[in-house]
């Protein structure tokens, strides 16, 4: 028992010391947020409050709570950095999912932020792959939902902003895993199944990944059964 309480207390004391940084890469995504936040770091708030309600929050309720801590940490890294592109590509993101949780309405009033946001963040830093990444995805979503006509969104545009992407960044994981979905999406089954495999055959650099590891082979056990 005191080994125990002696081993907690450990790491409780190794949790308050890490940064939100190190927290984050930890996959303690709630105690990086609170940690980033009484920093300042609000980019850093934002996409801990983003990784937290996709991958550890439960239920609806909690994870739009969540995405919308995340909101507002990215306005708020806006004003204080409004040359930051990773604080342009945070509200983006968090706007992008609170989409998923909102009313038709309201989901496609936010569309133009998601692309505006992303527009920003990608004219202050060209190369961004993640950014990259974002926007074929909303071009996609947009244009299968059959209102992309609306927000200038093109399915044409996706694959070549995912390979621009990945000839960036071509050993992210998150990247690999979120082609081989857009790819199954356009019908391109065996092309998903190749991208999937090179996700998984690459190495985790943080929890994140891990997630995401485990993710990717859920959909390649799915799309092998077909």
């Amino acid at each position: 028992m005191r080994r125990l309480l002696a081993i907690s207390l450990a790491v409780l004391f190794a949790l308050a010391l890490a940064g939100a940084g190190e927290l984050l890469a930890q996959g303690q995504f709630k105690a990086a947020y609170e940690s980033a936040a009484k920093e300042g770091n609000w980019v850093l708030a934002a996409r801990a409050a983003s990784f937290y309600a996709m991958y550890q929050a439960e239920g609806k309720k909690e994870r739009s709570a969540w995405f919308a801590r995340a909101e507002a940490a990215a306005k708020r890294a806006i004003q204080a950095e409004p040359k930051n592109p990773e604080a342009y590509f945070e509200l983006a993101r968090a706007l992008g999912r609170l989409a998923q949780y909102r009313g038709i309405l309201q989901s496609l009033s936010l569309a133009a932020g998601v692309r505006d946001n992303l527009k920003k963040a990608l004219a202050l830093k060209p190369d961004y792959a993640s950014a990259l990444v974002a926007l074929a995805l909303w071009h996609l979503e947009l244009s299968q939902k059959g209102v992309g006509w609306l927000y200038g969104a093109d399915a044409g545009k996706v694959i070549p902003l995912f390979e621009r992407a990945i000839e960036l960044e071509p050993d992210r994981i998150i990247h690999r895993y979120e082609y081989a979905r857009a790819l199954y999406r356009l019908g391109k089954r065996r092309e998903a199944l190749k991208q999937l495999e090179v996700a998984l055959s690459l190495p985790p650099r943080d929890a994140r990944d891990t997630y995401v590891l485990a993710e990717a082979q859920e959909l390649l056990e799915q799309l092998l059964k077909k």
